[in-house]
């Protein structure tokens, strides 16, 4: 093992081993199962590590490593796939791990999985998306029927290099690029609340639910019943993690 990795600082996540280090000037974590996976697979948080992370706990029990790296605030923008990018390399090479990951998109997570899956298809064994933000004229933009965020809308607009009227037109969004994603053939799990203020599944959510049923790509998309933004996943993830531990 790296000594980078090695020598990071010791934590523990539910009884597993998880170190948290510095890579590239950016907090990097790694936890590790206590029996891996023959092929040593791994789920990678996109953002909000340990937030309502039954599945992560879960696939680590099955065998999975679990990482995750900050790059907040950058709103899965071109800039924070590269540094992304890096991190896989890094990640890949120095732990031996599988060569395809499986991103986990849990809310503004979601800009950051389906870009780097739409950039990286080759590497990326599948989604598993929660109230996936996928369009940012809806959050942080909060240009359709959501809530919307003034700072963090502030924030996205200057990552992408747009202003107000600019973002009108743009086009690289994730909810742009679904047919993209969906040819790629990489299987996606959705899960989301109907009654989600912050991140509307009708906006979000529910456009790559039928993009894939109608090309008949595999995915698993759960709608729960009277729920909002919050709370994410689910108290049983046997059906996720069935799904993911398939591809």
């Amino acid at each position: 093992m790296n000594d980078l990795i090695k020598n990071g600082e010791l934590r523990d996540y539910h009884g597993f081993e998880w170190r948290v280090f510095e890579f590239e000037g950016r907090e990097a974590n790694v936890i590790f199962p206590k029996e891996p996976d023959y092929l040593k697979r791994w789920i990678w948080r996109a953002e909000f590590l340990g937030g309502f992370d039954t599945v992560d706990v879960e696939m680590v029990r099955r065998g999975y490593f679990l990482v995750y790296y900050r790059v907040s605030d950058m709103y899965g923008c071109p800039k924070s796939i590269g540094y992304m990018k890096k991190f896989y390399d890094f990640i890949v090479e120095e732990l031996g791990l599988d060569k395809k990951t499986i991103l986990f998109g849990f809310s503004r997570g979601g800009l950051y999985s389906v870009n780097f899956a739409l950039r990286y298809p080759g590497i990326v064994r599948a989604l598993y998306l929660d109230a996936p933000v996928l369009d940012i004229k809806s959050w942080p933009g909060g240009l359709g029927v959501g809530l919307g965020a003034e700072r963090e809308y502030a924030e996205a607009l200057e990552c992408y290099c747009l202003d107000r009227s600019s973002v009108l037109a743009f086009r690289e969004n994730p909810v742009d690029r679904l047919c993209e994603l969906a040819d790629d053939g990489i299987p996606v799990v959705t899960v989301a609340g109907d009654s989600d203020r912050d991140v509307p599944h009708m906006e979000n959510a529910e456009h790559l639910h039928n993009v894939y049923a109608e090309r008949g790509m595999k995915q698993l998309f759960i709608l729960k019943p009277g729920c909002d933004h919050h709370p994410h996943s689910l108290d049983d993830p046997t059906p996720v993690c069935d799904f993911l531990c398939e591809c």
